[in-house]
């Protein structure tokens, strides 16, 4: 199962609340008395979702928002509404979908990709990584490949980044410009290469998590102290700002003091979710700061037709995930049911997904029916599954493939070539159900 809160349905400081405390929640919530068996936390520039097993959906929902609840400073009525709950093929569907960089507030960004790997790394390294969800976030890592291969989603190379900088373009002098970074994420490694490649000279790094050093050290960059950070202002031209700390870098009056002598603007961006910029410095005479709400109100579309094949690749990847409980005799059939039911709901739900620009209640009304229509396919393979099971165990798999030939048209032996991408197909079935126990 998943909980999730984003930049579609929720407001950013929303979202920078309950990411408060993500670095050990995963922890917090996997212990020897938890109804939770391993977690994995993705808390982005704009999102926070939280990817659990679970024996009991409702128990371990409980655990999360207990656990943010002491951790951040919203109430729990607050918390419990911001989290939507996904379960089984609909937590799958979600995090491919967002690996893929659907979801995301630049359609198609690829920073994405590696702040899914990055929060895997994490709870593997955290030990919270169960091995259902080891081979979930796997899989998402495999379709996002297979998504920006074979799709043309995100070749327009938009991004968070790119559009951050193209506004920052109204007041930044780019070539020849001198620049600092704030952080050491997804997020900065896209920006160093969007740096250098508009001709910026990069003062440094600060680090406010100790990591400073390796990063620079990969890409050829000082790393600042903060006391340096303070320094640097006063020449530098550029501020990206994506730490992602849990506490203000930049305060009015750190900036006020270190540009006391500035004879030129400085212009900051700042795409933390946990913002690295006190607000009262967009006030400040001579500074301009772009951040996540100015580039959300102006990011740029993709392709329809990409945007389609992508989520074509990703209702097929899901279906090649398998329920994990089929006997291995009917895998195949299953798996094709599974991909003829997906394809057909994600052909109905491009006809209700609202339009960039639409207003919230459409947006609301779309969301109500693309739950309406996931709930009514799980219903609808519900029993097909279980009666290849029971057919399977019984030795009637014949029968159950000439049913399904018979009932859906389905050639359950399919070419080669019929999968968008092999590259999706993991070597062993894996069970998708991350709530099935619960059912």
């Amino acid at each position: 199962m998943s909980l999730v809160a984003s930049h579609h349905n929720r407001d950013l400081t929303v979202l920078e609340q309950l990411s408060i405390g993500s670095d050990t929640l995963g922890s917090t919530v996997v212990k020897s008395d938890s109804p939770i068996r391993g977690a994995v936390v993705l808390p982005t520039c704009n999102r926070f979702e939280v990817y659990l097993e679970v024996e009991d959906v409702e128990a371990g929902r409980a655990a999360v928002v207990d656990a943010i609840e002491r951790s951040s400073a919203l109430d729990r009525g607050a918390i419990d509404t911001a989290l939507a709950t996904y379960e089984g093929d609909d937590a799958v569907q979600h995090l491919l979908s967002v690996a893929s960089g659907l979801e995301s507030m630049v359609v198609g960004e690829r920073e994405i990709s590696g702040q899914v790997r990055r929060a895997h790394n994490d709870a593997q390294a955290a030990d919270h990584l169960s091995p259902t969800l080891d081979r979930l976030f796997q899989s998402a890592l495999r379709t996002s490949r297979v998504v920006a291969s074979s799709t043309g989603l995100g070749t327009s190379g938009r991004s968070v980044v790119s559009v951050a900088f193209d506004l920052a373009s109204a007041t930044v002098e780019w070539q020849g410009a001198r620049a600092v970074l704030i952080g050491t994420g997804a997020l900065a490694e896209t920006g160093v290469g969007s740096l250098l490649a508009r001709g910026v000279d990069i003062a440094g790094v600060y680090s406010p998590s100790g990591r400073g050093e390796e990063f620079g050290r990969r890409h050829g960059i000082a790393s600042l102290s903060l006391e340096q950070l303070r320094a640097s202002l006063a020449g530098v031209d550029i501020v990206l700002a994506c730490s992602g700390g849990e506490s203000i870098v930049l305060t009015p009056a750190m900036v006020a003091a270190a540009r006391a002598e500035a004879s030129k603007d400085l212009t900051i961006v700042d795409l933390a979710l946990h913002r690295d910029v006190a607000p009262g410095v967009a006030q400040m005479r001579g500074v301009h700061v772009v951040d996540l709400d100015s580039v959300g109100a102006t990011a740029p579309g993709e392709s329809v037709n990409a945007i389609e094949a992508a989520r074509a690749i990703v209702a097929h990847a899901v279906a090649r995930f398998g329920d994990g409980e089929t006997a291995r005799a009917l895998d195949p059939a299953v798996v094709a049911l599974r991909e003829h039911v997906f394809g057909l709901l994600e052909r109905e739900l491009a006809r209700v997904r609202p339009a960039a620009g639409a207003s919230a209640e459409a947006i609301a009304q779309a969301d109500a029916t693309e739950q309406a229509l996931r709930r009514f396919a799980k219903t609808l393979l519900h029993t097909p599954t279980v009666r290849a099971r029971e057919h399977a165990q019984a030795g009637q798999a014949d029968r159950y493939l000439g049913a399904i030939r018979a009932l859906y048209g389905i050639d359950v032996d399919l070419p080669a070539d019929a999968c968008p991408a092999d590259e999706i197909d993991a070597s062993h079935p894996v069970d998708s159900d991350l709530g099935h126990q619960h059912h």
